[in-house]
């Protein structure tokens, strides 16, 4: 079977300034050095039953300032077909002239500012807004990294959706489902995922599990499909990896054998859902 992953991260060390993998700076996760090296393409091993056919590369903090040069990088020694996801301040004055900068690069498709807990904050700003729609007015996409238990984020996302219909926004990690599914969260996350599916210029990527528990189930990964399945088009949602992180609980090649061997789905299902519908949102 075919793969593109449309969530993954690879790490220069040598020439990046990755602040976040080092050991003084936030997250503080006991577990972090195990991901604090160089990730290139040849890490991406999968099982002998699957061929990875593409990746989209998520910006991964190699230079905040000067966003561009991880795609310079990307592009010099990356063979497989890829696409990039560029980091962006979409609050800075600037942020026109640095877009420029990344356009002239064949890999983009898009932009991601981590929203998490200053969604709300950020999505009413004016200046952000504008820069949503220029991402728009140019055909690039942008990855929203928040969690969808934030009513009023989602609200303002919704209204942002409907002034600027031809946005397309694709959320990051599931919006960060709770590890439960009789809590009042999960009720909440529910609501707001069925309000996003509303819009069809939206879609979700699945990954990150171990980012909320380092020990999840396959049984954790197939609760939150099946309710995405059953609130969005079987078109709009992907799964991926979140490569290197991923590797906190498994190995790349065991969590695609999860995905596509053990969540009972169907293979017309699963070519969907990893790879067609990744081919679809990210243009390749």
């Amino acid at each position: 079977m075919d793969i593109i992953d449309p969530h993954l991260h690879l790490f220069n060390l040598d020439n990046g300034q990755y602040d976040w993998l080092k050991p003084q700076h936030l997250p503080s996760w006991p577990d972090k050095n195990k991901i604090n090296q160089n990730f290139a393409e040849h890490d991406l091993r999968l099982s002998p039953e699957h061929t990875l056919a593409g990746f989209v590369h998520i910006e991964a903090g190699f230079d905040n300032a000067q966003p561009w040069r991880e795609l310079d990088w990307l592009e010099q020694h990356c063979t497989l077909p890829f696409k990039s996801v560029a980091g962006g301040d979409l609050c800075a004055k600037n942020f026109p002239a640095v877009l420029s900068k990344l356009q002239t690069h064949s890999s983009l498709v898009g932009v991601r500012h981590i929203l998490d807990d200053d969604a709300q904050g950020l999505l009413t700003t004016k200046r952000f807004q504008q820069h949503l729609a220029l991402l728009a007015k140019h055909g690039l996409s942008f990855d929203a990294q928040f969690s969808l238990q934030d009513i009023s984020a989602t609200q303002t996302l919704c209204k942002v959706l409907e002034n600027t219909p031809e946005l397309r926004i694709i959320i990051n990690h599931g919006g960060w489902p709770p590890t439960s599914n009789t809590s009042a969260a999960w009720q909440v996350w529910q609501q707001n995922l069925t309000l996003l599916a509303q819009y069809p210029q939206v879609a979700i990527k699945l990954s990150g599990w171990e980012m909320q528990n380092r020990t999840y189930s396959r049984n954790d990964i197939q609760r939150v499909l099946v309710t995405c399945l059953e609130t969005m088009a079987q078109s709009r949602v992907m799964l991926a990896s979140n490569f290197p992180l991923n590797t906190f609980s498994c190995s790349y090649a065991e969590l695609w054998r999860t995905y596509t061997a053990q969540l009972g789905l169907s293979d017309s299902t699963s070519e969907l859902l990893v790879h067609k519908n990744s081919a679809f949102w990210y243009q390749f």
